[in-house]
């Protein structure tokens, strides 16, 4: 009978596993933004406060990032018409690069259409049989998923644990036989737990057992380092010691696409190697001319890393005095921890009625007893509006008795 049915409909299994989800409360139930990505913003028609965005300077509404991507589709028009290997590598994305590299002080840098792409297009390119990847047990699912596609063997450390670190690599170099290659991957800041890894530790252990050096600095970019240009800047690290620094420019630069900053060696691989550069369209000249105005933003007004700085002391200090558990956050991505999903979903629904949109992190996303509100400082917010946020959380945190 289960046969039957079966062969009736092949697709069941995509409702039923979607009613499996929806009955536990698994589901992500999508908001819709009506209009631009501000700190008052429109959000399902209600007016609130955006505190969970990854638009951490304001960049995404800047006047500058705007007038470039309408003179962009003047001058170029909408779109590509290609990839770039064909007929799609336009002057706009060669510029784009050069800029990077210069900014990220590279040798050479190369776009992606996304940070996922960049991450599942390069990983299984740099490992095959005979190699090992060692990675964070805490990594994003981007890297997961590129690691899962490589044919290399694999290898987890405790999260942000140089003593288990140091006790993985041992292990490797006495494996018999000795493994071709060896690479690290690892977050620079966990978008969790808003948290830093120790990659001046990594990268000097690295060094000793020869193993490259891969970060994604999707959260660091912007907001750590040197004028925000991320993580390898932070801890003044040079590129012979970290091979590979990945990142995005949909979140601090505000605009979309993926990127890998690192040796001329390593671009020639990479847009020669990985799938997801080679056979993916390039983007649209206007996405390309706003990631060039974003760096010359970063560049040129210091001012949106500081405010962002101020902001997020001022918010963790706040919430610290008041009595929430912010974890170990070291970064603007600040975690307020409470434990049951249950109760992370009711402080959410009742921060956006207050007029605060704040996404809950629940399980499977965080281990059971880990669900927290995952808020996100933004440059662009006054201390007007971190009181305001600030009050409503103090309300509601008393309600459920969080605090």
């Amino acid at each position: 009978m289960k046969l039957a049915i079966f062969m009736r409909d092949p697709t069941l299994f995509l409702r039923n596993e979607y009613e499996d989800l929806a009955r536990k409360e698994l589901d992500w139930k999508l908001r819709v933004l009506q209009g631009p990505s501000t700190p008052w913003c429109i959000v399902d028609r209600k007016k609130v406060l955006m505190f969970c965005s990854n638009n951490y300077l304001g960049l995404s509404n800047h006047p500058k990032l705007k007038e470039a991507s309408i003179k962009a589709v003047q001058s170029h028009g909408a779109g590509s018409g290609s990839v770039r290997p064909i007929a799609g590598n336009m002057d706009l994305h060669v510029e784009l690069e050069k800029r990077l590299a210069r900014f990220k002080h590279a040798e050479a840098s190369l776009t992606f259409q996304t940070g996922f792409a960049a991450n599942s297009g390069l990983i299984p390119q740099l490992v095959e049989e005979g190699d090992v990847i060692i990675s964070d047990e805490l990594n994003h699912g981007s890297i997961i998923d590129g690691v899962r596609l490589a044919r290399a063997e694999r290898a987890v450390y405790k999260h942000t644990n140089m003593h288990d670190l140091e006790r993985v690599l041992n292990e490797i170099e006495r494996h018999s036989p000795a493994y071709r290659r060896i690479l690290l991957i690892t977050d620079g800041v966990f978008s969790m737990d808003g948290d830093i890894a120790p990659l001046d530790e990594i990268a000097k252990l690295c060094a000793e057992h020869g193993a490259m050096v891969y970060v994604d600095d999707a959260h660091g970019e912007g907001v750590l380092g040197e004028g925000g240009r991320g993580i390898v800047s932070h801890f003044k690290l040079t590129r012979d010691k970290v091979h590979i620094e990945m990142g995005t420019f949909s979140k601090a630069f505000g605009v979309v696409g993926g990127h890998i900053s690192g040796s001329q060696d390593l671009v020639n691989f990479a847009y020669n190697k990985s799938r997801t550069w080679l056979l993916s369209g390039s983007h649209p000249p206007a996405v390309a001319a706003a990631c060039i105005a974003a760096i010359d933003v970063l560049e040129n007004e210091p001012e949106h890393v500081e405010k962002l700085w101020e902001n997020t002391k001022y918010f963790k200090k706040s919430m610290k005095d008041l009595g929430f558990d912010i974890g170990n956050s070291e970064t603007p991505i600040t975690p307020i921890m409470v434990g049951e999903s249950t109760v992370a979903k009711k402080l959410s629904s009742r921060l956006f009625e207050e007029g605060v949109f704040a996404l809950p992190i629940v399980y499977p996303m965080v281990a059971l007893n880990k669900a927290r509100i995952r808020t996100i400082m933004n440059a662009a917010l006054t201390r007007e509006d971190l009181d305001f946020a600030i009050e409503a959380f103090t309300k509601i945190g008393k309600e459920l008795k969080i605090i």
